[in-house]
């Protein structure tokens, strides 16, 4: 669940270019000189076909993604990124918002940092700070968290443009294991939760701030 408070707890030659050099060798073969008339287009040929000798660049390949297990931690973790959308003081900018400020606790949950969901919290948030703790301690020792990530399928928005705004969410987190060093458990994993959090957020310089959070029971 969103709100759950854990314990203190990655010069090779192109085949055009052998052609056009076999090309070159046969015409010395053959005398040496070109057709008068067509010294043009020879040389306009050889100059196309050394062009498409030219090797194209290679992407570089993304570094995949592999979610944390009893062997180590989660690698390549996408890190999120607040949409244009949630910059907007907005119902849908809310909306926006929201989505994003669960997907920052959903990365730190699989990473340990929770920078990103601090920096979308305020600091009246109480019940943010305490989530941000919670993920803390339980990475602390050289632990790290399986599982624990993050939907929220669900968003409705009460938007007030002269005042604090909510957001009701549903939020569905998959079940928590903290896992020591050497891989084993730390304590019994927290079953999966689906559940309902209520988000308070203000609009200010820096945009969108959750400035208060509960659960919905």
């Amino acid at each position: 669940m969103t709100s759950r408070t854990l314990p203190s707890a990655r010069l090779r030659y192109s085949a055009a270019a052998v052609f056009v050099a076999s090309v070159l060798v046969l015409s010395a073969c053959n005398g040496g000189g070109t057709t008068p008339g067509n010294e043009g287009t020879s040389a306009s040929a050889s100059a196309s076909a050394s062009a498409s000798s030219t090797p194209s660049p290679t992407p570089t390949p993304t570094a995949a993604y592999k979610p944390a297990d009893a062997k180590g931690k989660a690698q390549n973790v996408p890190v999120p990124v607040l949409p244009e959308a949630a910059k907007a003081e907005t119902k849908e900018g809310l909306e926006a918002f929201a989505q994003y400020w669960y997907s920052t606790l959903s990365y730190a949950y699989e990473t340990g940092d929770t920078s990103l969901v601090k920096s979308a919290s305020g600091p009246e948030c109480v019940f943010c700070r305490g989530l941000a703790s919670g993920v803390e301690s339980a990475w602390r020792d050289g632990r790290w968290i399986e599982g624990g990530t993050i939907e929220t399928p669900s968003i409705t928005v009460q938007y007030s443009p002269d005042s604090a705004s909510q957001a009701t969410i549903q939020v569905l987190q998959k079940q928590i294991g903290i896992r020591k060093p050497d891989g084993s458990l730390y304590q019994e994993p927290t079953k999966a939760t689906n559940t309902g959090s209520q988000a308070t957020a203000t609009f200010g310089a820096k945009g969108w701030i959750i400035s208060d959070l509960g659960l919905i029971r």
